[in-house]
């Protein structure tokens, strides 16, 4: 009978700040975790992304390459970070050529089980639980639906 081929999650090659609060099990890897955050448990942050200081991560949230949120950012349950967006009919796979950056201001809350696309979102903005923001976000406010407008201006 074969043996499968076991992976195990952890973490490897991070760079922290002071007073990081991480609640295990995840899988961070060649990321960057600003002061005095914190990463619930469920969660994987991949290569290259930077977390900015005092920001909340919580349970079973993927953040994947090419993602950098600024200060101060609350990522609720769940919430999907996407840097694929199949533009040629199928995955990328390893082509990370077409693969595309996502930017998050300060002061940046998302809601519970949101999907973000590539896009850059600027400060002081809010993504409703459930919310899918397939375009760049300019104006501070609350966000929400599928895709994501624009509801109230902050």
């Amino acid at each position: 009978m074969p043996e499968p081929r076991i992976l195990h999650s952890g973490i490897i090659d991070v760079n922290f700040g002071e007073n990081v609060t991480i609640v295990q099990p995840v899988n961070l890897y060649g990321c960057t975790i600003g002061e005095q955050s914190f990463i619930g448990p469920f969660v994987e942050i991949q290569r290259g992304v930077v977390i900015g200081e005092r920001c909340k991560i919580q349970s079973h949230t993927f953040i994947c390459e090419l993602v950098t949120l600024g200060d101060d950012c609350f990522i609720s349950h769940g919430a999907m970070f996407i840097n694929d967006t199949f533009a040629s009919g199928a995955p990328a796979g390893g082509d990370k050529t077409r693969w595309r950056t996502t930017t998050l201001g300060n002061r940046v809350s998302i809601g519970t089980n949101a999907t973000i696309l590539p896009v850059t979102i600027c400060d002081n903005v809010v993504i409703g639980a459930g919310a899918v923001v397939t375009k760049s976000i300019e104006i501070p406010g609350i966000y929400a639906g599928n895709p994501a407008r624009l509801i109230r201006k902050l």
